[in-house]
């Protein structure tokens, strides 16, 4: 039980997080700085398999070691995964293609650390409080 609970305040949580960040930055501050190189529409599957993937590396990586160690740990966990994962993201980007503004690398980047720490420690209190 301890597990599906964190899993789901994970889950319900960075979503929540990253559909108002995204509603907001897509066509305020990725399409001017992206334009071109971003898709037309959303594409929901690749979408629904990064978040399955992520939800279950927070809750391994972060929620994981804050059951045990407290909620500082967790959020301390999550800001590492959240800047690792969008940092190989974002500066593979910027590595490899034509145009890739440093701006959009750093926000990523800082969006990732802060998403991802919130949503562990909220998962690590709901765990150890409900489950």
């Amino acid at each position: 039980m301890t597990w599906i609970v964190a899993a789901i305040t994970a889950a319900l949580v960075f979503g929540a997080l990253d559909a108002v960040w995204l509603s907001w930055a897509g066509p305020n501050f990725y399409r001017p700085r992206l334009g071109d190189i971003l898709a037309d529409s959303f594409r929901m599957m690749p979408a629904l398999v990064f978040y399955a993937a992520y939800i279950a590396a927070i809750v391994w990586f972060a929620v994981r070691p804050g059951l045990s160690l407290g909620i500082g740990a967790a959020a301390l966990n999550g800001a590492l995964l959240g800047a690792i994962c969008y940092a190989t993201y974002d500066l593979t980007n910027q590595a490899t293609m034509r145009t890739w503004s440093t701006t959009v690398t750093v926000a990523d980047i800082a969006w990732g650390a802060f998403a991802t720490a919130v949503a562990a420690a909220a998962a690590s209190f709901a765990a150890a409080k409900f489950a």
